[in-house]
């Protein structure tokens, strides 16, 4: 075609097209212009010396995507651009370049495929070469960053295998903490600290399970100093849960082999790096009985007794254990037996509840109130050499000698709503749950490890009886739930812990949520100030059509009364064409050093065509936006 055009524009006047001195058109396949130029409205926009344009019909075609345009304080005027390859029905792959004016260019990667039967994966990686820069502060000095290169992979994959096996995999990696939380606009990606990977492999026969696992996490507390944890590997065999012959008694067992990770590496000032390896193998075996009392429904107790035998390959030296705990006692390779008995009784009752007809209210039809007390009784025996252990995981931290009785109650409230279809049954659904439990230690040391509480691994002091924990969850509609929870320490009449999160949907045009957490510092429970403070909320409005829509973000630290990230997305969508833009703003964090600048300004802007697909840069700007 010579000084011709086209477009994908249905309506009788389009409102784009691309026309070019020469066209190859090849049916059902693509188009090649030279010398093209894309009006809108009639206006020309811009001008390209080639395009070449996909115009397969119905499948995905493999060309370029339309390019996103933004920019940042810390790295200058952006470009992002990609290329999508069509592979086949069950695979594809993109390829994106990102330029930068002030810092460099990135370069990436993302595959997919889906062959079926659960077997799937995806898998992206991330190159950003930066060349030295300098930025003026605003008291005019001048603070130079030397050139770098980092890059980040992360992926997720699962493979159904024969013999009724199934293997997963994933990784979450990166080389540079400052450059993964500078470059990303998503906040959880952007305050990520820590690295990991792994994969396993499960399957089940009979009534026996198998699970093994490799497990590699290393997190940072700054830039020189992290800690890894894991498992290279974890075995796990166990035997699902069976009666015994003829009796009201139920039998199951567990096993496991597992070689624990835990090396805290230190890097000084001249680069020297120092690494305490306190790793070790462990081999465990759990056997378990269980008796449960069902006679009445009012009136439940659930009842078991359990053996758990376990050798460490490593130890604790005695000679370096320090009972004040100030110092940290040395690792030696010298084997450990455990081995300790439980006896556990889980006893809810009596219920009381009671039914209010409400055959006039426009909410319910009826509603139903039940009260649950429950008693939870643990004995543990006793533990030798408990000092000499080296607790890495739960699992070690368990304290011997100790008498644990939880106990609470928990409300619930029902309600029998009328169907909204006519004919259909009144649906009952609970709709607010209130719980309320506090637990009892004979041995004090066990409150320091109990994880039924969120304050009892931060370093509290220990004490006989836990925080008293109150949550409650209500979701009276299907397009509204909210959770709040509260620890309350009773030796000090103070709170620890509050924190509470809703979220809000309106049809099918509004999706929102917010969230508040704050841990109080209490003096006689920890020796350092642990206190914070932060709200988060987020909202996605937009027509039935996805014709216009707003997208709006934020995180505050109110303790410290600073602003971490604020984010907008707007978006308009024609019948063939579209506009989309972000706007975020990201202030790092003033106590680690590395950052260049104290806070990055960034915008991103996008247009959408008919026919021609559209991306998310690497960084996650303008993800969520519908184009």
């Amino acid at each position: 075609i010579t000084n011709g055009g086209f477009t994908t524009c249905v309506p009788p006047t389009p409102r784009w097209d691309l026309r070019a001195g020469t066209i190859v058109l090849n049916v059902d396949h693509y188009t090649l212009l030279r010398n093209a130029v894309m009006n809108v409205k009639g206006v020309p926009m811009f001008y390209l010396p080639a395009l070449y344009y996909p115009t397969k019909k119905g499948e995905r075609a493999t060309g370029f995507l339309l390019p996103a345009y933004g920019s940042s304080t810390l790295r200058g005027q952006t470009l992002h651009n990609a290329f999508f390859w069509a592979i086949d029905r069950s695979q594809d792959a993109t390829f994106l370049y990102d330029w930068f004016s002030k810092t460099g260019q990135g370069t990436g990667g993302e595959y997919r495929y889906n062959f079926g039967g659960g077997s799937d994966g995806t898998i992206r990686g991330y190159m950003l070469n930066e060349h030295a820069t300098s930025y003026i502060n605003g008291d005019g000095s001048e603070t130079f960053t030397p050139d770098t290169r980092s890059y980040e992979v992360h992926g997720a994959a699962s493979q159904t295998l024969p013999g009724n096996l199934r293997a997963r995999a994933r990784v979450d990696y990166f080389s540079s903490l400052v450059a993964i939380q500078t470059f990303n606009t998503n906040v959880n990606d952007a305050s990520r600290s820590q690295r990991s990977f792994g994969g396993n492999v499960v399957g089940g026969w009979g009534g026996y399970s198998v699970n093994g696992t490799f497990d590699h996490n290393e997190y940072f507390y700054n830039q020189s100093s992290s800690n890894v944890s894991g498992s290279w590997p974890r075995v796990t065999v166990t035997r699902n849960e069976r009666p015994i012959a003829n009796t009201p008694f139920y039998l199951s067992a567990g096993g496991e082999y597992a070689h624990i990770l835990s090396n805290s590496i230190n890097i000084d000032g001249n680069n020297v790096r120092t690494e305490v390896d306190q790793g070790l193998t462990r081999l465990d075996f759990t056997p378990q009985i269980r008796f449960p009392f069902k006679k009445w429904q009012w009136f439940t107790v659930n009842s078991t007794a359990g053996w758990r035998e376990t050798y460490y390959t490593r130890s604790y030296d005695p000679a370096t254990i320090d009972p004040t705990g100030a110092t940290q006692p040395v690792v030696i390779d010298s084997g450990l037996n455990r081995r300790y008995f439980t006896l556990q009784s889980q006893i809810t009752g009596p219920v009381f509840s009671r039914i209010w007809d409400t055959p006039q209210n426009g909410y319910a039809e009826k509603f139903k109130h039940s009260v649950e007390p429950y008693l939870n009784v643990q004995r543990t025996s006793s533990i030798d050499g408990y000092n000499r252990i080296v607790k890495l995981e739960g699992t070690d931290q368990v304290v011997g000698g100790t008498t644990q009785l939880t106990y609470g109650f928990t409300n619930r409230f029902y309600a029998k709503r009328r169907a909204a279809a006519p004919g259909q049954l009144a649906q009952a659904r609970e709709v607010v749950t209130v719980d309320l439990q506090q637990t009892y230690y004979t041995n004090d040391l066990a409150s320091t490890v109990d994880r039924q509480y969120q304050t009892s691994n931060s370093g509290t002091t220990p004490s006989n009886f836990s925080p008293i924990a109150l949550s409650a969850r209500a979701q009276p509609t299907n397009d509204f739930n909210a959770t709040f929870r509260a620890e309350f320490d009773a030796t000090y009449l103070a709170l620890r812990t509050l924190s509470a999160t809703g979220s809000y949907a309106w049809s099918a045009v509004l999706q929102s949520s917010a969230g508040w957490s704050k841990v109080n510092y209490i003096p006689e429970l920890t020796p350092y100030d642990n206190s914070t403070e932060s709200i988060n909320a987020s909202a996605n409005a937009h027509t039935r059509d996805n014709k216009y829509g707003l997208l709006y973000s934020f995180n505050f630290d109110v303790l410290r009364t600073t602003l971490i990230q604020e984010r907008v997305s707007a978006f308009y969508n024609a019948q063939c064409c579209g506009l989309a833009f972000e706007y975020q703003v990201y202030n790092f964090p003033t106590d680690t050093p590395g950052f260049a600048i104290p806070s990055d300004h960034r915008f991103f802007l996008s247009f959408t065509l008919a026919g021609l697909g559209n991306f998310s840069p690497f960084n996650g700007a303008l993800g969520g936006v519908p184009r």
